[in-house]
This record gives structure tokens, sequence and C-alpha cells, in this order.
């Protein structure tokens, strides 16, 4: 289990917490629940999730991995817009390492793709930068975020790729193949909207399993993730000190054979495989 910050900022993504204490003190307590994963991006706030880990981690535990992303920079109206130019990497990666004030990001994640999923596109020149930030120590390992399978078969040839972010859960499952075969190179697959998104998962069954082993519909929609495959890392976010709770609390649950059948037969209609 980890921890991805979206949240932390304001209202849709956009400037400062309405309540900052209470997300340092939800960072600090990520920590304290045995958590080493953390998942972030300087565009969220901007500035704002990064600089909130920086005054409730720093100095941060050896064991810490703090996964950024770039490729997105945000408008002066909030807006999402992509920048994946040179110039546009070069300056995402050193605001990424001010605001986290650190010498070096664990982790680099290239977001790709538009905003309902993945494109066709080449990722050799917007990888090819952050492979030269590498070469000079600012980097010390290369993701990719909302990309295909073959986007990711391109960029393997061209850098080592130690993770994948794509959206993924319950209902959301284009990703099956894909995540099987990432699992058998040893790549990390780390699912955006564990649980929904904007569309939060329900379903009956879901709710039934639920019932069955004791838990809420959300904790069980994150252990079946945890038991999905091996490389599987959880990211869910909240600004709630209980909701992070329980959210963690799911690693404890142990889903029978049967459970995972029947939470495997939720799938989303029409999707187009990839």
């Amino acid at each position: 289990m980890g921890y991805g910050t979206m949240q932390l900022p304001g209202p849709h993504v956009w400037g400062p917490p309405r309540d900052k204490d209470s997300a340092l003190a939800v960072l600090r307590e990520v920590l304290a629940l045995g958590a080493n994963h953390i998942d972030t991006a300087d565009f969220y706030g901007p500035h704002v999730s990064n600089q909130l880990i920086r005054e409730a981690l720093s100095p941060y535990p050896a064991d810490l991995v703090i996964a950024t992303k770039v490729g997105f920079i945000r408008g002066e109206d909030g807006s999402w817009q992509v920048d994946r130019t040179p110039e546009g990497l070069h300056r995402a990666v050193h605001e990424n390492l001010a605001n986290l004030g650190v010498d070096a990001l664990d982790v680099v994640n290239l977001r790709l793709g538009g905003p309902h999923g993945p494109d066709d596109n080449s990722v050799a020149e917007s990888l090819g930068t952050l492979v030269e930030l590498q070469r000079k120590g600012l980097i010390r390992h290369i993701g990719l975020s909302n990309v295909s399978a073959a986007q990711f078969h391109e960029a393997e040839s061209l850098a080592n790729i130690v993770c994948v972010q794509n959206q993924y859960n319950l209902v959301h499952r284009t990703d099956d193949s894909f995540i099987d075969t990432l699992a058998s190179k040893g790549v990390a697959y780390v699912p955006f909207f564990p649980l929904g998104g904007f569309s939060p998962l329900q379903s009956d069954l879901l709710s039934s399993v639920a019932n069955d082993v004791g838990a809420g519909p959300k904790q069980v929609a994150l252990a079946w993730l945890l038991q999905r495959s091996p490389n599987i890392l959880v990211i869910a976010g909240t600004t709630s000190m209980a909701h992070l709770r329980e959210n963690f609390s799911a690693a404890e649950i142990s889903l029978s054979s049967e459970h995972v059948a029947t939470l495997d037969s939720i799938v989303q209609k029409n999707v187009d495989p990839r």
C-alpha cells in the first residue's frame, strides 16, 4: 500500500488545501502506517503537493520512494495542459527537485496520452529528454503513465522502465493482459483511480463480497487489486485520516478464490481492448 497526493491541494487539484494541518498530519500518518511509496506531481496545486510532502516528511526516511510525474502543466485558469517539450520537461524536473527538496528524483513517470487515455504517439523524443536527465544524475528511475502496451514496448528499447501507471480497477480492466506482461518482466504496475475515479465503484456483487468478509466495498476493491498481481502497487488517495486508515486496512484482507471469481465478473461493458 502506498499513497497518492492528488487530493491534497484545494478543489480541482488547485491551490492550497482547505486544512493544511490536516494534510500534513495525513502525510505523516502514511509513513506511520508503514508505507514507503508516495505518488505525486508538481502540477498538483501546482507545487502544493510537493511542498506539503517536504514540510511533513523531510528529511525523508531512507526507504521512502517518492514517484512524481511530468508531461503536464497548469494554466493560470487551472486548466491541464500537455507540455512534453524538452524545455518543459527540463523545467518540470527542476521544479520537482526544488519543491521536494532533493538532489535527485526517485522515480519520474512520463505522462503521455490525453484526458481520455493513451494515444498512439511515439515516446522517443520525450523519453530521450528524461534519459538525458537521468544520465546527469537528476533522475534515478524512469516510469510511464497513461500509456499503451505498444508505447511501453517502444520505451523499453530506449530506457529501463521500472513502472507503468495507468487507470485500472474492478470495472476498468483494459490493462489485464498488459499487467501480466509487465509482471513477467518485473515491472511495477500502479493503478490510478483504483476506486473508480470520478465515477465511484458501485456494484451489488462488490457489496455482497464486502458483507461476506466484514469490510467496506472500497476496502474490498483495494484488496482485490493487491491480490490481482504481485507487481501491483496501490496508491489510493484521501484527505481524511479515517479513510486513510480504512484504505490501508485493505492490505489485511484475504479474499477467497470464490470471492475473487465473483469480483472478476464485474467488468465494464463496451470497453475497447488495447
